[in-house]
């Protein structure tokens, strides 16, 4: 369990998957995310997503439920594809519960997931991707620390249109600077032979 100023991530457990089923077939609230097609999901598919994330995968995702005070699960959050080698892993949040949106309840889920991701399983970077038309969730991020690193534009189809795709990171120490390239060096004449 790991517990901020409002919330408190929960290791992911079968009995909140019933409350996820809702967040995912809300289909305003996918497009909110623009990175998944918005399709119907059943229980069991769910079912089979939950087994699959935790089937053989290494180093495993860290999925959590989102709980507010009085126990109420709001959305989930997660940290997958983990690299080893680079430190790195990619941050995926959703608030599902309307009455929640817009609260600052997802800047204290991203700051939680920041912690632990540099604190605990010792990343150096964490990176997202938000479709360029989210503004409340580009706001959020940033408030949390990340910083647009790029652009893929015309990428993400949403709702009828694509948008671009603005991919961001945090990182636990600010990257060293590229050292400036070397002065050249005159080229070496040849002695005239005349």
């Amino acid at each position: 369990m790991l517990k901020g100023e409002r919330t408190i991530l929960r290791p992911m457990r079968r009995e909140y998957l019933e409350r996820l089923l809702d967040f995912h077939n809300d289909v305003e609230l996918q497009l909110l995310g623009g990175e998944d097609v918005p399709v119907p999901l059943t229980p069991e598919h769910l079912a089979e997503r939950f087994e699959a994330l935790y089937a053989g995968q290494s180093p495993r995702p860290s999925w959590f439920a989102i709980e507010v005070q009085g126990g109420k699960i709001i959305g989930h959050c997660m940290l997958r594809n983990i690299d080893e080698a680079a430190r790195t892993a990619e941050l995926r949040i959703t608030i599902g519960d309307r009455d929640y949106i817009n609260r600052k309840y997802g800047r204290d889920v991203v700051r939680l997931l920041l912690k632990y991701a540099f604190r605990l399983r010792n990343l150096r970077k964490i990176w997202l991707a938000v479709p360029a038309s989210n503004e409340r969730a580009r706001r959020c991020f940033e408030a949390a620390g990340f910083a647009v690193e790029g652009c893929q534009r015309a990428h993400t189809w949403v709702d009828g249109r694509y948008d671009d795709r603005i991919l961001m990171a945090a990182f636990r120490e600010p990257p060293a600077e590229p050292a400036p390239p070397a002065p050249e060096e005159p080229a070496a004449h040849a002695p005239d032979d005349a």
